[in-house]
């Protein structure tokens, strides 16, 4: 089972001393093309400054962004997890993950990236800024990653627990027998959706799965796992209704 994780717009800088992106190395190779395709597009972006802001909708304070893209080739790299940083990823604490942990991540979790589509937890990424909906001049994300991603989860031959936001399930959709996570909160037994504590949710779900490294087969399964650690969910077609309180110990 991989549960796929939305990426953040915050990165951490920096990386391993003489490291630089290598797309071979990467999670999914059949992605390869595409992610040549990609990077390649959002080099030739950044060469311009200010055509680079208005496309990644960029203020002036994050100018460095654009000089981040401009060396993403050459820039070093850490570990998916060990990169993003942000409400989703700081209760995972990638800095203080065990070993063991770290294994189960490497065959469990994935992130979503809008440069690279999915990868897993361990592949070695530079930092860069692309969003799902920023605009390359000579390609259109959705449409450029949506076939070969959905190829790529599919030929997993296994299940996905997709905890991504809506616009990068739109970047390749899950392949069928997986369910999209949904957090709410429950105030009195009326259900609202959530924005901040949505992220900060899925954080700490997968902070769990860490601790815990379930062998899980199936939706079915997680769902018992789950329940089983006191966490409120339930299964609505495809979905998987997650009480936020129930997660988080409000």
């Amino acid at each position: 089972m991989l549960f796929l994780l939305p990426p953040s717009e915050t990165k951490r800088d920096g990386g391993s001393d003489g490291s630089s992106l290598d797309l071979a190395s990467l999670s999914h190779p059949s992605l390869l093309r595409p992610r040549r395709a990609a990077l390649t597009s959002l080099v030739r972006l950044s060469r311009d400054a200010d055509a680079a802001m208005r496309a990644l909708r960029l203020g002036p304070r994050l100018a460095d962004e654009v000089t981040r893209n401009r060396r993403v080739r050459s820039s070093p790299t850490l570990r998916a997890l060990e990169r993003y940083t942000g409400v989703v990823y700081d209760p995972i604490a990638a800095d203080r993950l065990t070993d063991d942990a770290w294994t189960w991540a490497s065959a469990h979790i994935g992130v979503h990236s809008a440069l690279f589509g999915p990868v897993s937890a361990t592949d070695r990424i530079p930092a860069y800024r692309l969003s799902h909906d920023s605009r390359l001049p000579d390609l259109v994300l959705r449409s450029h990653w949506a076939p070969p991603v959905s190829r790529a989860l599919a030929g997993l031959g296994r299940p996905v627990v997709d905890l991504r936001s809506e616009g990068y399930v739109g970047l390749g959709p899950s392949p069928e027998g997986s369910a999209f996570v949904r957090i709410v909160s429950d105030e009195g037994g009326r259900r609202r959706a959530l924005n901040h504590f949505n992220k900060k949710t899925k954080g700490v779900l997968v902070s769990q799965l860490l601790e815990s490294r379930p062998d899980l087969g199936d939706v079915g399964e997680f769902v018992d796992w789950a329940r089983g650690r006191g966490i409120v969910v339930e299964r609505e077609g495809n979905e998987l209704v997650v009480v936020s309180e129930s997660v988080l110990g409000g």
